[in-house]
C-alpha cells in the first residue's frame, strides 16, 4: 500500500489504475503516510501540457484519479477500461470514513469568505462524530496567509481539502504540504461551493452520459474559453490513438 499504484499516461501525465481509490487512501491515512491527490480531468491535462511546473506536480503526486469523463474515454481508446472517479465523490467517501476514525481532524480551505465554514457545518450535521480542525477562505492577504500557514502547522489536520481552482490549488498544495507531512491533501475545486449549497452538481443523467461539463457551462457561462480545452483534448486523444 505504501507504493504508488500502476499508472497509465494521459498526454504525458499519469493516471493511477485502481479499482478502489478510497480504500488505498484510507490505508495511507491509517499509516500516517502523507499524500497529494490530484483529480485529473481533460482541462487540467491540457494545462499541464503547457505548464511544466503543473506537469511535474501531477507526476509527483502519490495518487492521480480519473476525475473527468474525457480522461476515462482517453484511457478506453488505449484499451484501459477504468471507471470515472469524481473528486467530489472520493472526498465525500473520505469524509465519512474520517468520521469513524480516531484522531482524524479535517480542514477545509478555499472558496469565498464563509463558504468553507458553511461546508464544514453541513458535514458536521451529516456526520456528528467528524472532527473539523478548522476552515479558511481562499482570499488571503500575504499577512493572513502567513498566519494561516502557522495555524496549519499547529493543528496538523490529517485530511485537508483545498478548493482554490486549477492549477492554483495543485501549486499551493505542492508548495505547502510539508507543513502537515502526515496529511492527505486533495484539490477539490468547486466542491466547497456545492457542499455549502451555493452551487449544485449536474443531475445524474448528465453525469452518466459524460455531459457534466455542459451543465457546468450552463451554470458558469464565463467558463466557455476554458471549455475550449475539451475539444482540443478530444482531438489529441484521437490523433494519438491512431499514431503508430
Amino acid at each position: 500500500m505504501s507504493e504508488k499504484p500502476e499508472h497509465f499516461p494521459v498526454l504525458g501525465v499519469p493516471v493511477h489504475l485502481l479499482d478502489d481509490y478510497s480504500s488505498w487512501l484510507i490505508s495511507r491515512l491509517e499509516r500516517r503516510m502523507g499524500s497529494h491527490v490530484v483529480t485529473l480531468n481533460a482541462e487540467m491535462a491540457m494545462q499541464a501540457e503547457g505548464n511544466p511546473t503543473l506537469s511535474e506536480i501531477i507526476r509527483s503526486a502519490e495518487l492521480v484519479i480519473p476525475d473527468g469523463s474525457g480522461v476515462v474515454l482517453y484511457l478506453r481508446l488505449k484499451g484501459r477500461r477504468l471507471r470515472r472517479c469524481p473528486g467530489i465523490e472520493l472526498a465525500e467517501t473520505l469524509l465519512r470514513q474520517a468520521g469513524q476514525l480516531e484522531q482524524c481532524p479535517v480542514f477545509f480551505f478555499g472558496g469565498a469568505p464563509g463558504v468553507a465554514q458553511t461546508a464544514a457545518e453541513v458535514w458536521r450535521g451529516k456526520i456528528p462524530g467528524i472532527a473539523i480542525a478548522g476552515t479558511q477562505h481562499g482570499y488571503l492577504s500575504p499577512e493572513a496567509e502567513l498566519e494561516f500557514i502557522q495555524t496549519l502547522k499547529d493543528l496538523q489536520p490529517r485530511l485537508i481539502f483545498v478548493g482554490l481552482g486549477v492549477p492554483r490549488q495543485e501549486l499551493w498544495i505542492a508548495q505547502h504540504r510539508h507543513l502537515c507531512p502526515q496529511a492527505i491533501w486533495i484539490g477539490v475545486g468547486g466542491s466547497l461551493d456545492i457542499w455549502a449549497g451555493i452551487k449544485s452538481r449536474a443531475p445524474a443523467w448528465f453525469r452518466d452520459n459524460h455531459l457534466e461539463w455542459l451543465y457546468r457551462l450552463y451554470q458558469e457561462p464565463w467558463r466557455w474559453r476554458r471549455m475550449m480545452a475539451l475539444p482540443q483534448f478530444a482531438l489529441k486523444a484521437v490523433v494519438k490513438n491512431y499514431q503508430f
